[in-house]
């Protein structure tokens, strides 16, 4: 199969992104700010709550994580007092003090990535100063796979698991980031819209908005995965054809357009 000629760079002014988010600080992943009281229990919380350091994260309980399932199996360790900043974690230790917790339908390099940023507060490769991301170079300049996109993907849909919103916005803003071909862009929404909701437009009107201005131009480099995927989708096809028909009907009203909004039209009929 040829590859595909058309680069994208999903930086261009023509994508619509949402908010980029910094992830960094993961003291505030899974956590939650009280208010103060009042009368004498407000003296009890003028007192600064105790410090908590890295090395009481480290000097807590370690917890097996069992990744995947079948040969590909992997058994991960980490410290179980990190792993509370996840509310899908700290309810899986309440209900039952478990210190093994499976995750067979997860992928194992997302599950590191969250780890990854959970120690640290950021995965690699890291967001730069600049804007743009840190060279990786086990991985090509331009993504014609799907590789890149996919696992910020994954990153992305964990995070949702597990409650984690300040790495979803994260691991949404780096998919901004990568130059990809038309052929990656299609593995992408393909994923996007099998494991993702209809709600959760953060990633899918995006994603519709990216085909809907260049589906007449990209379509012809996908070697009919294009059509493949609205066959096999039909939401995204349906969303690729809302932002279409929204945006002809906003430059219609700008022409001043008197026929747009008409809910009848003559046509021909037989005789």
């Amino acid at each position: 199969m040829a590859d595909p000629e058309v680069q994208i760079s999903r930086g261009s002014p023509l994508i619509e992104a949402d908010v980029d988010m910094e992830g960094g600080d993961d003291a505030a992943e899974g956590t939650a700010v009280g208010g103060r009281g009042g009368g004498a229990a407000a003296e009890e919380d003028d007192k600064p709550a105790p410090r908590v350091t890295f090395v009481d994260y480290l000097k807590s309980p370690m917890v097996e994580l069992l990744i995947g399932s079948g040969d590909s199996q992997t058994l991960l360790m980490a410290h179980r007092a990190l792993l509370t900043k996840s509310p899908f974690f700290t309810e899986k230790f309440s209900s039952s003090g478990n210190t093994r917790i499976e995750l067979v339908d997860d992928d194992l390099d997302a599950v590191s990535c969250v780890l990854e940023y959970l120690y640290t507060g950021e995965y690699f490769p890291h967001k730069l100063p600049s804007g743009g991301l840190e060279p990786d170079s086990s991985a090509p300049k331009i993504d014609d796979s799907g590789a890149q996109l996919l696992k910020h993907a994954k990153v992305y849909t964990l995070a949702e698991k597990l409650g984690m919103p300040l790495l979803k916005s994260l691991s949404h803003s780096k998919i901004h980031l990568i130059t990809s071909t038309a052929l990656a862009e299609i593995a992408y929404a393909r994923y996007v819209y099998a494991h993702t909701t209809r709600a959760d437009l953060t990633i899918r009107k995006p994603v519709a908005s990216f085909w809907g201005q260049r589906s007449h131009v990209l379509r012809h480099e996908t070697e009919g995965s294009f059509r493949d995927m609205c066959l096999e989708y039909p939401e995204f096809a349906f969303d690729v054809l809302s932002f279409v028909l929204d945006a002809e009907e906003k430059r219609a009203q700008r022409r001043g357009d008197e026929e747009v909004g008409k809910s009848a039209r003559k046509r021909a009929r037989g005789q």
